[in-house]
């Protein structure tokens, strides 16, 4: 985006890596590869050129986007556009936002993808555990309802919920910020289909939100001294681990092991959800434990 106007996307980093993400359909047929975009602060065309609130504010912007859209995907044959702006009325990264248009400009622009990609090709979109954000005075930034004819499913970030001493991704637990089930009946509440919704699992565990390290991968976590720290702790309400110092006896994190995500997609399912998903892949171990449970937790109940 140039002076507010919708110019062209670019993958960002080695065009390599994502080739061999795409390679790997030759062994797997069945495999489905999106094309994800970012609002983040990395994307400096969000701060610098307007980014996705420019780019949907004008029909013509929307049209060109869609257009470069299909042909990215009819030229790498890939399945799909994944649109992750976080979020549309709100700025959490400096990024460019109109309060007043972002939320139906972002419906609009789903509608356009939808036109230009046609029925068989995936829409999907990142979602907030809310469906307004509260420390905004309610603010509604995605409007549910109306993009959920668009798209084949929401990506549901169940993570960050919270922050010590409290876990980040409880299932259900009233003393924490927000949960896994009230983000549920929030997107029921907003009339979005729960058969649309993927349960998000994270494969880290959350410290703070303010001080470094805010984060540790559960990779992080499986190597940390047991002379310091204790991994193997289960809290019974919110249905995830947690690790505390052994010093002091504090609560340093929660997070995810592949327990809490067995019971997460026994849960998932009962409601009728699509299935899980992580942020992010990376964080997983070497012998890729959380992966492989959540494999086990949905595709083989």
């Amino acid at each position: 985006v140039v002076n507010g106007q919708y110019r062209e996307f670019r993958l960002q980093g080695d065009e390599s890596r994502f080739a061999a993400v795409v390679d790997l359909k030759k062994n797997h047929p069945g495999l489905k590869i999106l094309l994800a975009f970012t609002h983040t602060v990395v994307n400096k065309d969000n701060a610098q050129g307007g980014g996705f609130s420019d780019m949907s504010s004008t029909e013509e912007g929307r049209v060109a986007f869609a257009q470069d859209c299909l042909e990215f995907i009819q030229t790498w044959g890939i399945d799909g556009i994944d649109i992750g702006w976080e979020f549309p009325g709100i700025s959490w990264s400096g990024h460019k936002k109109n309060e007043a248009a972002d939320t139906q400009n972002h419906v609009l622009l789903m509608k356009q993808l939808r036109q230009t990609l046609g029925p068989d090709l995936l829409i999907t979109f990142p979602g907030y555990v809310m469906n307004a954000k509260q420390v905004t005075g309610g603010t509604q930034y995605i409007d549910l309802k109306g993009v959920e004819p668009y798209v084949d499913f929401v990506n549901v970030m169940t993570y960050d919920m919270d922050e010590a001493p409290h876990p980040h991704s409880a299932l259900e637990d009233s003393r924490a910020y927000w949960d896994c089930a009230r983000t549920l009946q929030a997107y029921r509440a907003a009339g979005f289909p729960t058969d649309k919704m993927v349960l998000g699992i994270p494969f880290y565990g959350r410290i703070s939100f303010s001080k470094s390290p805010s984060a540790i991968t559960y990779r992080q976590i499986k190597n940390l001294d047991p002379s310091l720290y204790s991994i193997d702790n289960w809290d019974p309400t919110a249905s995830v681990p947690y690790v505390i110092r052994i010093n002091t006896g504090a609560f340093y994190c929660g997070y995810d092991n592949a327990a809490s995500i067995a019971q997460k997609g026994s849960w998932a399912l009962s409601q009728g959800m699509k299935g899980l998903m992580c942020w992010m892949y990376n964080g997983d171990d070497d012998n890729g434990t959380l992966r492989k449970a959540m494999w086990n937790a949905v595709m083989k109940p």
